[in-house]
């Protein structure tokens, strides 16, 4: 595939039904990062991030920073994928895969969505709005594709949540989207919020938790997960690049302690502060600790009977 066959499949969501999908694109666009790139772009700041740049069919066109450390090449990729596979189906059948594949699953579920990224990356600059909600959209299906491969009971839609006086009379109704809503034996177990990076979003998150469990009076588990947060930036010397972090750790922090804490927070690409600061490594793990235990350990409690719930599952066209 040339670089415009890849920015085509890139942009048809109907094409990304399954977990093989993804798999199979990002396959064919390592294969042309191989030999049809311009260059690679060393970040400034943090050598381990490279900047893919096109050539002229893709308007030599500067992409995301990629992290060299969870990207995946085409050399290596098929035997990571197949290792992929291979975990999610132990994870299926109630087995505990071995603790060193966890890298394994980071960094595929990384390149995976990163090959997306990095592909729209190649559209021209007045597109990007386009760009961006694609990916974003294809990140949230990924996501939903993984946890029902599990056998997990997963959609995303809109909620028509009833609001009751004290008298337990339903006064209306007030409506919530979620990228994830999981069930499981009849009842709601946990809302998920998918998204490519934080930027903008986190307060959302932890707003709506508070307001979805104070209208309903339950304690329902709120996760978020992100690919990473983490931007380029231009520097002062000309065709030179660096990143810089969109992670805010004081609304992170604000939110928990003073409102309350999200019961899951999971990165692909994890920032050093995230790990060494005391409260957001409390808070905050990388994606694997989701898919091998906290998301078994949430479905295990008390959840919220679907019988009161409307749910109006989103026409997103996942499937198993």
């Amino acid at each position: 595939m040339n670089l415009s066959d890849l920015v085509g499949y890139a942009t048809d969501k109907e094409r990304f039904r399954s977990v093989a999908d993804y798999i199979d694109f990002c396959t064919r666009y390592l294969e042309y990062v191989d030999t049809g790139l311009q260059a690679r772009i060393v970040s400034q700041n943090e050598s381990h991030y490279q900047f893919f740049q096109y050539r002229e069919e893709g308007g030599f066109n500067i992409t995301r920073p990629v992290n060299s450390r969870l990207m995946y090449g085409a050399e290596g990729f098929p035997q990571a994928a197949q290792q992929f596979t291979a975990t999610l189906e132990q994870l299926r059948d109630g087995q505990q895969p071995a603790d060193d594949l966890r890298e394994n699953l980071i960094r595929t579920i990384y390149t995976l969505q990163q090959a997306i990224g990095a592909a729209l990356d190649a559209l021209p600059a007045g597109k990007s709005n386009q760009a961006r909600k694609v990916n974003g959209d294809l990140f949230e299906r990924l996501i939903r594709l993984l946890i029902v491969s599990l056998n997990v009971d997963c959609v995303s839609g809109t909620m028509q949540v009833p609001v009751k006086d004290a008298d337990g009379s339903e006064l209306f109704k007030s409506s919530y989207q979620h990228d994830l809503l999981l069930s499981k034996d009849g009842e709601l177990k946990i809302i998920g919020s998918v998204k490519t990076s934080s930027k903008d979003r986190i307060d959302k998150v932890f707003m709506d938790k508070f307001l979805y469990n104070r209208l309903t009076d339950t304690a329902l588990p709120h996760i978020a997960i992100f690919l990473n947060d983490i931007q380029r930036k231009k520097t002062k010397r000309e065709n030179e690049y660096g990143v810089s972090a969109t992670f805010l750790p004081g609304h992170f922090k604000a939110y928990t302690v003073k409102l309350n804490p999200l019961d899951g927070v999971y990165y692909c690409d994890i920032r050093p502060n995230m790990r060494e600061d005391a409260l957001l490594s409390q808070h905050i793990k990388t994606i694997d600790h989701f898919f091998y235990a906290d998301l078994w350990s949430l479905l295990a409690k008390h959840g919220q009977n679907l019988d009161g719930i409307a749910i109006d599952p989103q026409q997103n066209g996942d499937v198993r």
